[in-house]
């Protein structure tokens, strides 16, 4: 099964956006699936305050284990890591109009009218899977320009 595939079968689960993007790529970097899901549990809905879309979280987390800087003195994967998000975050609102959740949903989710609406317009299982998908895909064509 593809990453694609996997992120959006995570989701569909009931895992949390930002879960289901981090997990369905966490092998490849030989983190297991209970460490995957653990680190991103609190990143979905936007930090659970609308802001930067969970699979977006997600994906940034699985750039940084790619190209994240470890080593104090390697300033050059500090850049390519800075580079890769930006890049990963522009394509993403390119396609999607924005990475921020608030957006994404047309509602706030910092206040108690914003999560009832998005609760009762259904906006996390009919948006948020497509977001998944999206994030997935483009993480899945970056990473495979590496390759």
């Amino acid at each position: 099964m593809d990453h694609v595939m996997k992120a959006v079968q995570y989701f569909e689960k009931g895992y949390m956006c930002s879960q289901a993007v981090f997990a369905a790529f966490a092998e490849q970097f030989d983190i297991t699936e209970k460490q995957a899901l653990q680190i991103g549990a609190c990143f979905g809905g936007g930090m659970n305050k609308g802001e930067v879309c969970g699979a977006c979280t997600g994906a940034l987390m699985v750039l940084g284990m790619k190209y994240g800087q470890f080593d104090i003195l390697d300033t050059e994967s500090r850049a390519k890591g800075g580079a890769m998000a930006v890049r990963f975050l522009d394509e993403f609102a390119k396609r999607k109009g924005s990475y921020i959740c608030r957006d994404i949903l047309g509602c706030d989710l910092r206040t108690e009218e914003g999560r009832t609406y998005a609760r009762a317009n259904g906006l996390f299982g009919t948006l948020c899977p497509e977001m998944v998908r999206t994030a997935a895909e483009i993480l899945t064509e970056m990473l495979g320009e590496e390759n």
